[in-house]
């Protein structure tokens, strides 16, 4: 019966207008299955990494600032060469890759519950508590975004003991982006709460005595959800960006558990004595996981616009 089920759900979005969008636009297939490589080389690091980047027991610094293979003087075992400490380069672009899309999950998840939580009760209850939460968001909005996650990223470290920065540097990074980000999925649920309410099915609800929390969740909270994922989507691009630059600056990833800004950070200060591919190749990574996230949102954003169909 599940099977068949599973069958059935699946040849249904096969022949779903989502689905025909998505095969018609050649940019975002591609971009899908460059984000799906991505994905796959991430997730499966540990198995598909030519090398352990943080084994020093194989480390050998004979090795290091070898080019990639194509190029003369270099190892066909590196095949994007080494950095200075002899690390393959290939192999630390997957391991930072996993670290930067866990910060850039961890943060959007994180945002998206806060958000939607404070728009759906901002929305949907009024009064001095939406005004509260209103020009809280109006604040926020107020500072660019980078500098907001600096401020949250500071504070979380004075309140940290020394010794715990580096241990807990991808908590922080998960707080301070995610609660930068929050205000657009409240600023778009709230709006879309306002009108739900006004709706036949939500007054309904309350007449024959349905609790509030019960409409929100079970009621409103369906229908407001389709911007939540498109803004979710490209907020992925934006989270991942934004952890690169925190890293890039110094108060993010720390070298002993390198994210890709981390070692566009390291690589950066090699980049006129000639060793360029330690910073080139990650900053490519980080390029085209960015540009795939943010061509899949705008494809999604345009597939589940009603306007446009």
């Amino acid at each position: 019966m599940s099977d068949t089920s599973f069958t059935g759900r699946l040849r249904s979005f096969a022949d779903s207008d989502l689905f025909y969008s998505f095969r018609r636009s050649k940019t975002t297939v591609i971009a899908a299955m460059a984000l799906a490589l991505l994905f796959f080389g991430a997730i499966f690091a540990p198995v598909i990494a030519p090398y352990d980047p943080f084994d020093i027991a194989h480390l050998n610094l004979l090795d290091s600032e070898l080019p990639p293979a194509w190029m003369e003087g270099a190892n066909p075992a590196y095949w994007l060469g080494t950095d200075t400490q002899a690390r393959d380069v290939l192999s630390s672009i997957l391991y930072g890759l996993r670290i930067s899309l866990f910060v850039g999950f961890a943060s959007v998840i994180l945002a998206a519950v806060l958000g939607v939580f404070l728009g759906l009760v901002g929305g949907f209850v009024g009064g001095i508590v939406d005004a509260v939460i209103m020009r809280v968001a109006d604040v926020l909005l107020s500072f660019p975004a980078i500098l907001v996650a600096l401020l949250i990223n500071g504070v979380m470290r004075g309140i940290l003991p020394a010794n715990q920065h580096e241990s807990a540097a991808i908590l922080v990074l998960v707080l301070a982006i995610g609660l930068t980000n929050w205000v657009q999925y409240a600023r778009t649920v709230r709006g879309s709460t306002l009108v739900e309410r006004q709706r036949e099915y939500v007054q309904a609800a309350r007449t024959i005595g349905v609790g509030r929390l019960r409409i929100m969740l079970t009621h409103i909270l369906p229908n407001v959800l389709g911007p939540v994922l498109v803004i979710a989507t490209i907020n992925l691009g934006m989270a991942v960006l934004t952890e690169a630059t925190l890293s890039f600056l110094g108060v993010g990833m720390p070298a002993t558990q390198p994210s890709l800004g981390t070692l566009i950070r390291v690589g950066n200060e090699y980049l006129f004595s000639g060793i360029w591919w330690v910073v080139i190749f990650p900053s490519a990574t980080l390029a085209v996981l960015v540009l795939a996230v943010n061509l899949i949102g705008d494809w999604l954003r345009d597939a589940l616009n009603p306007k446009l169909r």
